[in-house]
């Protein structure tokens, strides 16, 4: 029996505005009543402006509160996907892999990254990631600190072995002192002042990857399911 050729079809603009919802709301109980709150505060603000504005007629009033309407719900929605990317981060903190996924899609083409590690201890899933850019190269450890040490020097050394010169940062993720939680892991990457140009950055990976052993029969850390954790967006 011979299979259908037809293209998958994608969920539709409000399909993926319900799961948007759905997904924020979980993390977030009092969503509902701030996004009411917020385009009933548009359509005041609409109302009182057509009001304020001679010559004050109901057709003003009316055109002004239906603006305030739509702005109402533009913040809302803004809101709502930006409350979604902290629903998303408070749902990977913790999460084994989820170093991984943060940096395989939040650090934009200035920086390369993988989802999978570059080291990790099978026993204890304590696993350490590796980004290369203009800023240098980034070593991130992912579990008990005290485990890590090894793993992140043996990183390091082999990183400055063949990128003799270029920068390398070692973070740890958590919330102890000087740790860096899952939700500001990008953004402290990306505050890493430019050190190398684009020739450079593509030299560097070029010889760390080479030098690089495969992972492929290393067993990598569960937990997380990406098409999950990340917070679903509207098209």
């Amino acid at each position: 029996m011979a299979r259908s050729t037809a293209p998958e079809k994608r969920p539709g603009f409000f399909s993926q505005l319900r799961t948007l919802y759905t997904f924020t709301q979980k993390a977030f109980r009092w969503l509902p009543f701030l996004l009411v709150g917020i385009v009933l505060l548009g359509i005041g603000a609409g109302i009182a402006v057509g009001f304020l504005i001679p010559p004050v007629a109901i057709w003003s009033v009316i055109l002004w509160g239906v603006t305030g309407l739509m702005l109402g719900v533009l913040g809302s929605l803004m809101l709502m996907t930006r409350l979604s990317t902290r629903a998303m981060y408070k749902r990977l903190d913790g999460m084994p892999g989820a170093t991984g996924h943060v940096l395989s899609t939040s650090l934009g083409r200035r920086w390369q990254a993988s989802d999978m590690p570059v080291g990790v201890n099978p026993k204890t899933q304590e696993a350490v990631y590796r980004a290369i850019g203009r800023g240098g190269v980034v070593i991130v450890g992912e579990g008990a600190r005290g485990r890590l040490t090894r793993l992140v020097n043996d990183e390091r050394s082999k990183v400055q072995r063949v990128a003799s010169g270029v920068p390398v940062h070692v973070i740890y993720i958590g919330h102890g002192e000087d740790e860096v939680p899952i939700a500001k892991l990008a953004s402290t990457i990306k505050s890493y002042p430019k050190a190398i140009d684009r020739a450079t950055m593509a030299a560097v990976i070029k010889r760390v990857d080479s030098v690089s052993q495969s992972l492929a029969s290393l067993p990598i850390p569960k937990g997380i399911d990406p098409t999950k954790a990340r917070a679903p967006r509207p098209r």
